[in-house]
């Protein structure tokens, strides 16, 4: 089965969400899930980090 979203180019931007019918309350719980996914990013990253410097280090030429 083939949906739309399959179609479409995995770069594209997500639309950003509508903040004007937001309570604070409820714009304060957004920053919120916004930084935990910020702080997973983040995590993401420095584990590929990691993986790549230690892939590195093992097909790294040895010096002479």
């Amino acid at each position: 089965m083939i949906f739309d979203d399959d179609l479409d180019p995995k770069t594209r931007k997500p639309k950003p969400r509508p903040l004007d019918n937001l309570s604070v309350p409820e714009l304060k719980e957004y920053i919120l899930q916004l930084k935990e996914e910020i702080a997973r990013a983040e995590a993401d990253i420095l584990k590929k980090e990691k993986h790549k410097a230690a892939a590195d280090a093992l097909f790294k030429s040895p010096r002479q």
